[in-house]
């Protein structure tokens, strides 16, 4: 019997292409087992109907606790209380309405003005800076944090606490237990936040938790905090490296790069494309089916676990023409970078408003701009749950 190949986790074309072996399997059918490093095998979705199809299958489940949920590390501890989503209807859907209002459109239209300025502070900062300047430390990271910071009303002076915390839950190289240790410090850093905003409220999503939600007894504090540090993980890491991404595949084709500046109209069909190229959930989504499902020909039987690589359905040559090739003016609306169904990502609207303001004005302000070193001497997120590039140098 032939072995089980591993998760392939090499972007072996380009840094910037998934692995090839998602295009080899889509080739030979949907769904396979496929081994992860903790020792167990699982399906592989890797198609971009089949994968959606998954994804808003009543079937299935994302909760950890079920026995066969791919697990990335062997040691893996339980999510904590709040963490919606990794729970299922009705908790699911409880936690989640909760923060429906914050990320309205109309609330993130009047958050626009804010990410405008924020971003017209940074580039003023990196214009007068030394040279060659890094766009994740000078831009991406802090661009993202302040927003964050803005809209959760958590103090920007901890920034570098919420960075550390967020790169250690990423990082697959990191023990169980270290994980583990990051939560519960940002999670007894929000207990007390929660407090003090139970005392001084202001206007903005930890006040509300804090008044309207645990004051009220619908939330538990610890329910509230393990929200919090969702929003600042999920919220931070996924939004800063695609915009640092984006920015590098920009910079392969200055013609590209200028289209943003030169036909603002032209800009969110961009977005939307940058988003499905440079797809950043390295792992992918993991699920468990709860009854029996059919996927083309192969039957997932309750109780077996399911890995859905986004990155294989965005690079899906049955849905996209030429799909490897970064088209700004296509239509890719319909991508999953953000997921599907109903755990699809609830601060999708923000990000969009942030990549759609912060790209055209960072090649306005530079349209020189450059890499500062080879592309190849880039090092590159390969063994984190968000994918992404750990420096990004370029002059102008």
């Amino acid at each position: 019997m032939p072995s089980i190949p591993l998760l392939p986790f090499d972007r072996d074309v380009s840094p910037l292409d998934p692995p090839s072996a998602y295009g080899r399997m889509r080739a030979e059918g949907p769904v396979r087992r496929i081994a992860l490093p903790n020792g167990r095998d699982y399906w592989l979705v890797t198609g971009y109907h089949d994968i959606r199809s998954v994804l808003a299958h009543p079937g299935v489940s994302a909760d950890p606790a079920h026995d066969d949920y791919p697990r990335i590390r062997a040691d893996d501890r339980p999510p904590r209380p709040g963490s919606f989503i990794t729970s299922d209807a009705p908790e699911h859907t409880r936690l989640r309405r909760m923060l429906t209002s914050t990320f309205r459109h109309r609330n993130i239209e009047r958050l626009k003005p804010a990410v405008a300025g924020l971003t017209r502070q940074l580039l003023d900062g990196i214009e007068n800076g030394p040279r060659p300047a890094d766009l994740v430390a000078d831009f991406a990271q802090p661009l993202q944090t302040r927003v964050l910071c803005e809209l959760l009303g958590v103090p920007y002076q901890d920034h570098a606490l919420f960075q550390r915390i967020a790169h250690t839950i990423s990082d697959l190289e990191a023990p169980g237990a270290e994980v583990a240790a990051a939560r519960t410090e940002l999670s007894d850093y929000l207990l007390k936040l929660l407090e003090r905003k139970d005392r001084d409220p202001g206007e903005d999503l930890f006040s509300e938790l804090a008044v309207h939600r645990v004051r009220t007894g619908e939330l538990t504090s610890l329910e509230a905090a393990g929200m919090g540090t969702l929003l600042l993980f999920a919220g931070q890491e996924p939004t800063a490296n695609t915009l640092a991404l984006s920015v590098l595949a920009l910079l392969r084709d200055p013609a590209r790069a200028a289209l943003l500046t030169a036909e603002p109209d032209a800009v969110p069909a961009a977005v939307e494309e940058l988003l499905r190229h440079v797809t950043v959930i390295h792992f992918g989504m993991r699920r468990v089916a709860t009854e029996d499902i059919t996927v083309g020909d192969v039957t997932i039987r309750a109780g077996e676990g399911i890995i859905l690589p986004l990155q294989s359905a965005n690079r899906d040559e049955r849905v996209y023409d030429d799909p490897d090739t970064l088209d700004l003016r296509r239509a890719a609306q319909q991508h999953v970078a953000f997921g599907f169904g109903v755990h699809q990502c609830i601060g999708q609207p923000l990000a969009r408003a942030e990549l759609r303001i912060a790209l055209p004005a960072l090649l306005g302000r530079f349209p020189g701009l450059r890499l500062a070193v080879p592309e190849d001497r880039l090092v590159f997120r390969d063994q984190a749950v968000v994918y992404g590039v750990r420096e990004l140098p370029v002059t102008w």
